[in-house]
């Protein structure tokens, strides 16, 4: 953050603005925490305790490592008031780093004003732990992006970590979804050898997302998470864990490459400055475009692995619908690279060309820059690429000519969700706190945005 200080006074209640973290328990494998914003923050917060769920035991990680989680998914939201942030011991490594990422995020966004880490103490801990080794983990979701790390860093035999509380939230609800992407991350490192982690946690509910997208959204290009705290909060969340596995290096699959020039949450400039006592993190494959990525997938396909599933669908997590656009979009880029989609997890309707060029000139999906820049990406290859019938020469002919950026809603969101935003944003917390139950209802409609 903008510095660390020794607190002086830890019994004294901290002055507005600022989040107080509270004691940090380990038992077992289950991490928890209360977090207490003072009064001009409480409505970005839903009162909730900070949790977190490992597959492996925590109770000897130091607590300076274990105060890491909580921080990642708290410090973003209070350099957005210009909050101070009050721990009882942290990883000194760690605030060094904090401090790093809140510069790149206030060099992207004008609403971040920083703030200081206040600590009893700023600890560098001994560990058995993590000195010395070099295994590694890779943050793993079997996507394009991941998959292709993966096959950058096979020799490394990464252990593969799956993070359940963005994408596949923590609500009962979601208990199959979760179930069903354990099964399939599980049967994929079995067949290569892996071991697998997988952590849960509610490091998104404890966030009230549509109070942070009320003040925030008209400053980011999509939700608050994935523009601002996902880098830091994800790998942050996998600090106890790779304290407790002996992990030295951490990668996280790029999302963008070089030459998007997008605001997002997870950036080299974010992501390769994280780091703790025993373990960096590495912002992996920028230097590729999403098509390259599967170039590297399509050559790991015909020399190793010629089934080799992929999830990506926007819709569902347990196998590819064929007809979103994620699905159409990853679907084309396989056939670019010489795949057939068919054999890697997509249905033949995913390369109905008459339907994707429908799809996207009807606005049929609400799409941002990134996807943009990733349709651009596929005309790229377009040029390089010989049709093979005609309603595929007829789809290149079209998206050679397109005009992609019409095709991005600018909102991000429709009327109804902005009006929303707009009503939340202007409510006196006292207000919004009666009437939250009713908002709260509408959170569903803010899931895809978080």
């Amino acid at each position: 953050m903008s510095g660390q200080r020794t607190e002086p006074a830890p019994e004294t209640p901290p002055p507005d603005p600022a989040v107080r973290i509270g004691r940090i328990a380990a038992e077992g494998t289950t991490l928890e925490c209360s977090v207490t914003p003072s009064a001009s923050l409480r409505r970005f917060f839903t009162g909730e305790p900070f949790r977190a769920e490992y597959d492996v035991p925590i109770e000897s990680v130091p607590d300076a490592i274990l105060a890491i989680p909580v921080l990642a998914q708290v410090c973003p939201v209070a350099w957005a008031a210009g909050a101070d942030v009050y721990v009882a011991t942290v990883d000194r490594t760690f605030a060094t780093a904090l401090g790093e990422v809140e510069a790149t995020l206030a060099s992207l966004y004008p609403f971040i004003e920083g703030g200081d880490l206040y600590a009893r103490a700023f600890a560098e801990p001994t560990l058995e732990v993590g000195r010395g080794s070099t295994d590694t983990g890779l943050l793993f979701t079997g996507g394009v992006d991941s998959t292709c790390s993966y096959v950058r860093h096979r020799e490394e035999e990464p252990t593969l970590i799956s993070i359940r509380g963005w994408t596949v939230t923590t609500d009962s609800s979601d208990d199959e979804t979760w179930d069903r992407l354990r099964s399939r991350v599980s049967a994929f490192a079995d067949e290569r050898g892996l071991e697998t982690a997988f952590v849960e946690s509610n490091a998104l509910s404890m966030l009230d997302h549509p109070m942070l997208l009320a003040h925030f959204k008209r400053y980011v290009d999509g939700g608050w998470y994935s523009s601002v705290g996902h880098g830091l909060g994800l790998l942050g969340l996998c600090a106890p864990l790779a304290a407790a596995r002996e992990l030295s290096e951490l990668y996280v699959a790029a999302t963008h490459w070089e030459g998007v020039d997008l605001e997002w949450g997870s950036r080299p400039d974010i992501d390769d400055r994280v780091r703790w006592t025993g373990t960096r993190s590495h912002h992996d494959a920028y230097e590729l475009t999403r098509q390259e990525r599967i170039d590297r997938i399509a050559d790991y396909v015909r020399t190793e692995a010629p089934e080799l599933p992929l999830q990506t669908c926007n819709v569902r997590i347990e196998d590819n619908c064929g007809r979103c656009e994620k699905c159409y979009r990853t679907a084309v880029g396989l056939r670019l690279s010489g795949l057939d989609p068919t054999d890697h997890g997509y249905p033949r309707e995913a390369l109905d060309y008459d339907a994707i060029q429908r799809g996207l000139e009807n606005g049929d999906w609400i799409l941002g820059e990134d996807e943009r820049y990733m349709w651009a990406d596929i005309r790229d290859r377009v040029h390089e690429t010989d049709p093979q019938s005609p309603a595929e020469r007829a789809f290149f002919e079209w998206l050679l000519e397109a005009d992609l950026d019409g095709l991005v809603d600018e909102s991000g969101s429709p009327l109804s969700h902005r009006a929303l935003r707009a009503g939340a944003r202007n409510t006196p917390t006292g207000v919004y706190t009666r009437i939250y139950p009713v908002w709260d209802a509408a959170k569903g409609v803010y899931r895809r945005f978080a």
